[in-house]
């Protein structure tokens, strides 16, 4: 049994690292914990419990690749939010009211050393307390004096009740006197004390409040009003989009309230530190140069989801490997126009419970050389801006796919895997350099994928544009698909084609509806390799009804992907 849960728990791990996949640096904290309850024990007892370990550890990672593959995003609108989330989500905007009421969130800086002179201050009087009790202690016929002047001055009537003293001249008669005296003085201090006690508290208050009033009215007119804290352009406590936002960050911390205030006070924190207000004013080519290629945004997914890519190959370029990360003052820059790009972007949304309001992450690990993982500066950079990202932008990832990830990536993935939690994994997917393109057409429409990623969208000016939607085909190996355009009218008709991998003959000709018509040949058939044009286009006017076929030969073992869209135009 041993051996079948070691092998197990692996091969579980293996399956739970392909599918999904993050790095945030938070969750270290929370692994440490979990390592810290077993205690020494016996070696037998150690062992086993080593075992059933692993059985949960495998069985919770099949788990998780199971939930990766069908997790959705949750809804924005309150409405669909269960019972004990809509209860979390008025406790928070509760905290949040009250930190507003007391400008929390304008002052957190002062209050540190403020409270550290309040614990002097109290230290030093609980010092002094002793003594001055010492010193009241002391003195107790005098209170008693002042006491039974008290009780006489507010016509306590047990005060006026001592007996009086006869002139007895009998021993006897003087002996059972001084017994009644001490009797009734005994009895009268009793009184006295419990008058003591009820009296003494109010009297003190008609002292006080002709002066103390005053006061209150000169404290209570300066009240400051409520402070307006605004994230990403929209008040904490305004609208419903206010609740889109605080939904992100009481889901990132599970829907524990005061977990989820602390985070937004930290966030609040950081943007004022950070001064986001006057980074946006900035241009992102004054920061830094020539990253426009390694971040960069292009198209939505099929659900409307803006797609960020993250072309790390690109530091392949030493020079501008040597200007991002040369030193610490230039991953500073490269910081804050990371930044600066992930704002600029995050405004465009209007936050309102039926909109968008996450990205798309596509983290390209194509080119990227082994050792660069390992370099320090670039290391520094990366974990830091991770960081960030994971601290200050809660849920604003929907998906994040690695492509192109090579054999080596894997090995370095368990090591990063134990410190991330189920929720985060769950967003992530990995795809080899033989599944990208198949990988991104299952979250991106072929329109929107670049070119350089298997798709069909160009930069700068081109006949096609992302409205234009393309048709997806499979070609079967060892076989010819043939597509047919048809023309109703006398036109140009636009078209072009792409089979991902290509290593396919393609041809196409114009065959007229008319009977006895001359066929045209187009495109004549060659056979076109991976190094040939991405995307084959072609223009042709035709002035008669008919019909254009496109012709793809495939003499490889393998399915290939086949897209294509085309338009026509009116006659010139």
């Amino acid at each position: 049994m041993a051996e079948e849960t070691k092998k197990t728990a692996p091969e579980a791990a293996c399956e739970a690292e392909e599918v999904v996949s993050d790095v945030p640096v938070a969750e270290k904290p929370a692994s440490e914990e979990k390592e810290v309850p077993p205690q020494p024990e016996p070696e037998k007892a150690a062992e086993e419990g080593e075992k059933e370990k692993e059985k949960d550890g495998a069985a919770a990672e099949e788990e998780k690749v199971v939930e990766s593959a069908s997790f959705k995003e949750e809804s924005n609108k309150v409405d669909d939010l269960v019972d004990p989330e809509k209860k979390a989500l008025d406790e928070f905007k509760l905290l949040i009211r009250e930190a507003l009421n007391k400008h929390e969130f304008t002052a957190p800086p002062p209050p540190p050393p403020a409270k550290e002179e309040e614990k002097k201050k109290e230290e030093a009087e609980t010092e002094t307390k002793p003594e001055v009790k010492k010193d009241e202690e002391e003195p107790k016929p005098e209170e008693k004096k002042e006491e039974e002047l008290k009780i006489e001055s507010c016509d306590a009537p047990p005060a006026e009740t001592p007996p009086p003293q006869p002139a007895a001249e009998d021993p006897a008669v003087e002996k059972k006197v001084e017994e009644a005296k001490i009797e009734s003085s005994e009895a009268a201090e009793e009184i006295k004390e419990t008058i003591v006690h009820e009296v003494t508290p109010p009297t003190p208050p008609p002292c006080e409040d002709p002066a103390a009033a005053p006061a209150a009215d000169e404290e209570a007119p300066p009240s400051p009003a409520p402070e307006e804290v605004s994230i990403w352009g929209v008040p904490l406590l305004a609208d419903e989009r206010s609740d889109v936002i605080l939904l992100k960050f009481l889901r990132a911390r599970d829907f524990k309230v005061k977990e989820a205030f602390s985070m937004l006070k930290s966030v609040v924190a950081w943007r004022k530190e950070f001064n986001i207000d006057s980074l946006l004013e900035e241009e992102e080519s004054a920061i830094v140069e020539g990253l426009e290629k390694v971040v960069f945004l292009h198209g939505v997914d099929r659900e409307g989801h803006p797609i960020c890519y993250n072309a790390f190959g690109a530091f392949q370029d030493k020079e501008l490997y040597n200007n991002t990360f040369g030193d610490a003052e230039k991953r500073g820059k490269f910081l804050r126009w990371y930044i600066l790009l992930l704002e600029r972007n995050i405004r465009k949304f209007d936050f309102s419970p039926d909109s968008i309001c996450t990205i798309v992450q596509i983290t390209d690990l194509k080119n990227l050389p082994g050792l660069i993982l390992f370099k320090k500066d670039f290391r520094q950079a990366t974990n830091e801006a991770l960081q960030l990202l994971q601290d200050n932008y809660p849920e604003f990832v929907a998906k994040q796919v690695f492509i192109n990830v090579p054999w080596w990536y894997v090995a370095y993935n368990r090591l990063i895997s134990p410190f991330l939690t189920q929720r985060t994994k769950s967003k992530f997917v990995f795809a080899g350099p033989t599944k990208t393109a198949e990988t991104l057409f299952k979250y991106i429409a072929p329109e929107h994928v670049p070119v350089q990623y298997g798709g069909l969208s160009k930069e700068g000016e081109a006949e096609f544009t992302t409205a234009d939607s393309a048709t997806e085909e499979t070609i079967k190996p060892a076989s010819k698909h043939t597509v047919e355009l048809p023309v109703t009218e006398a036109c140009t008709l636009v078209w072009e084609v792409r089979v991902v991998g290509w290593e396919v003959c393609y041809g196409a000709e114009f065959v007229p509806s008319a009977e006895g018509g001359y066929t045209w040949v187009v495109q004549k058939s060659r056979k076109i390799v991976p190094g040939d044009e991405q995307v084959v286009g072609c223009s042709f006017k035709i002035g008669e009804t008919g019909k254009v076929v496109l012709t793809f030969d495939n003499q490889a073992s393998k399915k290939k992907k086949l897209l294509y869209r085309f338009k026509t135009k009116p006659s010139e």
